[in-house]
């Protein structure tokens, strides 16, 4: 009888007819409907952010580029004919350029004028001149059609984000430039081509000039340190704590100040690296090295914290079984225990090194905001990083630098793709299944 009853309270359907339950479904309802509505405002949210950094970024991977006819003139390059590389160097390629557009344009004169028409091409168009003439000597006492960078303004008119519309005061381009480019425009001397400059060349106080190069090469050396001294140590902090450390105070009181760490604001570690590193041990000030060191300060407790969280995750059993087939406790650990942990230590790691990787507070405080033109070749060298370089180019004047600013967070977010991508894969590869 019991069980009749049973199954009957089984079978039988909510009664819909009750007020308190049909109140309690439509609250259910509510709940999943602002859950919904909480994950589509969030994807909305995160579409507008994207795009609109696309949208404002994705210019500065063109470059508006002026053609000029160039006489490479012998006495104004290497005067005595030796083609030494030295002479060569020290020619006076401005006065070429500038002659050259002056051919364009012959009627204009005047200090003031002239000194607005030099303004169409970017001020590094003899260093692109020269770097032609090095690399190919026998161009010396020819005509060149050579294509140079315009000038930032001049881009940025192109490229519609300068209104010609506006009085004459209010922009950074002339009535004149405007009449001049639209004449090289006429005559097929401008176009907009991919700017190889922005992936190949290091900052620059012009915009036309400025690349990520030498950010995103600090960026790789300074993970580089970060990864050989937070990994590590830190898995093996964690093994020791979890599978042979005493559980007492003293223990207790290390993983209480492990937690701390792991909240601790960044810039404290900066603080910390400037005190150490570079005043103690006085290290280089803004090199990849010291980069390195404050950011595996920063990333061990989280990479300590997630490593002890997937030992813990391993069943008992597989270190019952290990240890009872003779198993030693560290073959155990470093045969069964580490293994199976290792994918939740390495997203502990990918945690930790993205955290890394978009910090900025504790490089600026190292030096790392410093003006680095060279690319850096070595981990004492001076360089900086990505996200430096975004709040660098942030705080310029230049309306030119908005765009670059955008396109930098974009090789910053794909940078951070490609490194998540890459330890998810050896997350998977490294995986084991009990």
């Amino acid at each position: 009888m019991t069980d009749f009853i049973a199954d009957r309270a089984a079978t039988r359907k909510p009664d819909f007819s009750n007020a308190h339950l049909r109140k309690r479904y439509r609250a259910e309802a509510r709940f999943k409907l602002y859950g919904i509505a909480a994950i589509v405002a969030a994807l909305g949210m995160l579409a507008f952010l994207l795009g609109s950094i696309v949208m404002t970024g994705s210019s500065a991977f063109t470059q508006t580029e002026i053609a000029l006819d160039v006489t490479l003139d012998r006495a104004q390059i290497d005067p005595n004919g030796t083609l030494d590389p030295e002479v060569l160097a020290k020619g006076n390629y401005r006065k070429i350029v500038r002659d050259a557009i002056r051919a364009q344009f012959p009627d204009v004169s005047g200090r003031r004028d002239l000194r607005e028409l030099y303004r169409l091409v970017s001020t590094g168009s003899d260093f692109t001149l020269r770097q032609i003439v090095e690399t190919d000597p026998g161009l010396i006492d020819t005509t060149q059609t050579i294509w140079f960078k315009s000038s930032a303004d001049i881009d940025q008119l192109n490229k519609g984000a300068i209104p010609r519309d506006v009085v004459e005061s209010d922009r950074r381009v002339s009535d004149a430039q405007i009449g001049w480019f639209d004449k090289l425009s006429a005559d097929d001397r401008t176009r907009r081509s991919f700017n190889t400059t922005f992936f190949t060349s290091g900052d620059s106080r012009e915009p036309e000039q400025a690349g990520v190069l030498g950010a995103v090469v600090g960026t790789t050396l300074t993970l580089v340190v970060t990864l050989i001294l937070s990994f590590p140590i830190g898995v093996m902090s964690a093994v020791y704590l979890e599978e042979f450390a005493p559980k007492n105070r003293w223990t207790d009181l290390i993983e209480v100040n492990i937690n701390n760490l792991a909240a601790v604001p960044s810039i404290v570690f900066g603080l910390l690296g400037l005190a150490v590193f570079l005043n103690f041990f006085e290290l280089p000030r803004s090199a990849p090295l010291v980069g390195g060191l404050v950011l595996a300060l920063m990333t061990l407790p989280t990479v300590i914290i997630a490593g002890r969280a997937a030992l813990q995750s391993v069943p008992p059993s597989i270190r019952e079984a290990a240890l009872g087939v003779g198993a030693s406790p560290l073959q155990t650990v470093s045969h069964h225990v580490l293994p199976l942990a290792m994918p939740g230590i390495l997203t502990g790691t990918i945690i930790g090194m993205a955290r890394a990787l978009g910090e900025t507070a504790p490089l600026l405080m190292i030096g790392m905001v410093a003006f680095i033109v060279d690319i850096p070749r070595s981990f004492t060298d001076a360089a900086t990083v990505l996200p430096v370089q975004v709040f660098l180019w942030a705080d310029a004047p230049e309306r030119a630098f908005v765009e670059r600013t955008s396109a930098a967070i974009m090789v910053l977010l794909a940078f951070l793709i490609l490194m998540n991508l890459a330890a998810v894969l050896l997350r998977r590869k490294l995986e084991r299944r009990w």
